[in-house]
């Protein structure tokens, strides 16, 4: 049934596809109709970054930017749903057309930067919750607000989050956002890592509980890189890693004309790439930093890829858009299988 919805809405424009498939699931929700026809996922609780999750495929940001949602997103049978990039002010984003369609290759590319309703928008869509797994909210910084000013952007999403949030994840790591990922080194990773676990533990205190932060890391980088970025990471009590972003590179897919647009290649191009960087950060930080594995799984297999390179858990976006509900099942099996061996 899902090729068939997804072969009519692939005849549309991907954003127009993408806002009506979530209109159609928020309806679903409403009237009852999404939990009897999800696929049955068995419960295989997995804790990380100290949350139990009922099970270890979670959504990942970027399909639910608002928080409109993720109630209708979690009756698929995700053990958690990451919503968000959100920002303090509300902004349009790129100019359109600003998502693209690699059918040939199961690949997507974005360059959407960060359109979003605000973080006000988003809290009061979060005070409805129904959903009754794990929530996290991605948080990112307005475009106009200077790379040197980012922390403050940050900041004020956490405060505005924290009682909302079962854990928090920074983003720095999409390139849609001019200089974003320059935060992911030396001095200025440092700083934002301290300023972040210091607005972490104000809010421990102020709301009598702690709520685990990670960090969305990119795959467009080398096992240097990735070593330094992992050590800043554990030395600064981050709670947890999540790897990896889309890809800036156009490896697998240089033959699509659409690989020519600017932005983020995800989907099945990137499972590679994104194995292997999760495989290096596990290197550097062991069991000292849970590893969240995100970044072209497309099947059972690639889902299970990520466990074995080191990964906790994982996360599905591209994927989803392709298989459906069923790669969350998939998914959630393969990952049982390899735990049992």
């Amino acid at each position: 049934m899902y090729s068939l919805i997804r072969n009519a809405l692939f005849c549309l424009d991907p954003e127009t596809s993408h806002e009506l498939s979530l209109d159609m699931l928020g309806a679903g929700e409403r009237l009852g109709l999404i939990r009897p026809f999800a696929p049955k996922i068995a419960n295989n609780p997995v804790e990380v970054m100290g949350i139990t999750f009922p099970n270890p495929v979670g959504m990942a940001a970027g399909l639910d930017k608002n928080g409109d949602y993720f109630n209708a997103l979690g009756q698929l049978g995700f053990g958690s749903v990451e919503i968000g990039t959100i920002t303090p002010r509300p902004q349009p984003g790129n100019p359109k057309p600003r998502l693209f369609r690699i059918p040939e290759h199961q690949g997507i590319i974005n360059r959407m930067g960060f359109n979003n309703k605000g973080v006000a928008h988003m809290v009061e869509q979060v005070k409805k919750r129904r959903f009754d797994g794990v929530l996290g909210i991605n948080i990112g910084k307005n475009f106009d607000t200077p790379v040197e000013d980012a922390l403050s952007d940050y900041q004020k999403c956490i405060e505005a989050v924290y009682a909302h949030a079962d854990y928090i994840t920074v983003n720095v790591s999409s390139p849609n956002t001019p200089g974003l990922r320059n935060l992911q080194f030396g001095d200025s990773l440092n700083e934002l890592l301290s300023g972040l676990k210091e607005e972490q533990l104000k809010l421990e205190k102020v709301h009598g509980c702690y709520v685990p932060v990670a960090v969305k890391i990119a795959p467009d980088m080398d096992e240097a890189a990735v070593e330094e970025v992992g050590n800043a990471l554990v030395a600064a009590g981050m709670d947890g890693v999540i790897a990896t972003n889309t890809t800036i590179s156009r490896e697998g897919v240089e033959s699509s004309p659409t690989s020519e647009e600017a932005g983020g290649l995800s989907g099945a191009p990137v499972t590679d790439k994104s194995t292997e960087i999760i495989r290096q950060l596990y290197a550097v930080v062991g069991d000292k930093l849970p590893i969240i594995g995100v970044g072209g799984i497309v099947d059972g297999k690639s889902a299970a890829a990520k466990i074995e390179a080191g990964a906790k858990m994982v996360q599905l976006y591209s994927g989803f858009i392709y298989r459906g509900p069923e790669l969350i099942r998939e998914a959630a099996d393969a990952i049982a299988a390899v735990r049992a061996s």
